[in-house]
């Protein structure tokens, strides 16, 4: 009979517990201390991989080591061991981020701006196309895309898209607005998003290089920048859990500047203002 629910399982999965770690901890815990051989008997992790995944355990914060012969390990409170886990997380994540900021401040960064520079021109446009799976990694591209704008960005989008796009990229509009960017997001824009929409066009009113329109109906989701790269959502966002959502990037000035601007402009002059 298991000694933890499934529930309580998948919960353990869900914070980066593998099986074997969830498996051992939790017999663990119904012990509160005990060694490799009486853990492996009871968890069915095989007892040659029981000292591994406990030293792993034991380095992340969810078990003590207690030293003799047999080596036993001891349960921590199970409140305790998540805090100390989020604390070392958080630790290790500050830590990275310091190098990577050094990185950017390094002529390490320069080196690989120029190989990239030097041998990107080589580079076919369609090797420069791939699919973005999840709504995360689409907000990262598109937030990298509108960094890099130098004249437009051209968005359409659904309610959805436009609550997020309020959420995740807002300050990023209004920065690439405020350099000179013109940027034009067309979005049915319902009761429910009339607010949203209303404070994304805030700033645009005031320096009239930024405008929201609204549609009648949902058209998807687009984005087109410089005339050179877009991205284009592939599924629908109102139906599509967003780690499943797909979207295609490439950077086509052809595609993006014979095709989707010119399919952009019908949209946009086929919207309305919003008031």
């Amino acid at each position: 009979m298991p000694i933890a629910s499934a529930k309580t399982m998948d919960a353990l999965r869900t914070i980066g517990l593998n099986k074997y770690e969830r498996n051992l901890w939790v017999a663990l815990l119904s012990r509160g201390a005990s060694t490799a051989g009486e853990l492996s008997d009871i968890s069915n992790v095989p007892r040659s991989r029981c000292y591994d995944v406990l030293e792993s355990l034991a380095e992340r914060g969810f078990v003590v080591i207690q030293p003799g012969k047999p080596m036993k390990y001891v349960a921590i409170n199970p409140r305790d061991s998540l805090e100390r886990v989020k604390k070392k997380i958080q630790e290790h994540a500050v830590e990275r981020v310091n190098k990577i900021d050094r990185l950017t401040k390094s002529d390490s960064l320069k080196e690989l701006e120029k190989l990239h520079k030097e041998n990107i021109k080589t580079v076919k446009p369609e090797e420069l196309t791939g699919a973005l799976k999840g709504r995360y990694a689409m907000f990262q591209q598109m937030e990298s895309m509108v960094k890099k704008a130098k004249k437009s960005v051209k968005l359409i989008t659904t309610e959805t898209g436009l609550m997020e796009l309020a959420e995740h990229h807002a300050s990023i509009l209004k920065k690439a607005a405020d350099s000179g960017v013109k940027i034009q997001i067309a979005a049915p824009v319902t009761k429910n998003a009339q607010e949203t929409a209303k404070e994304i066009a805030k700033y645009a009113q005031l320096r009239d290089i930024a405008e929201v329109e609204f549609v009648e109906k949902m058209l998807g989701r687009l984005c087109v920048v410089d005339g050179e790269e877009f991205i284009l959502g592939l599924t629908d966002d109102a139906k599509t859990h967003p780690t499943q959502d797909v979207h295609l990037w490439t950077q086509s000035p052809h595609a993006s500047a014979n095709v989707f601007e010119p399919f952009f402009e019908i949209v946009w002059k086929n919207s309305k203002p919003v008031k």
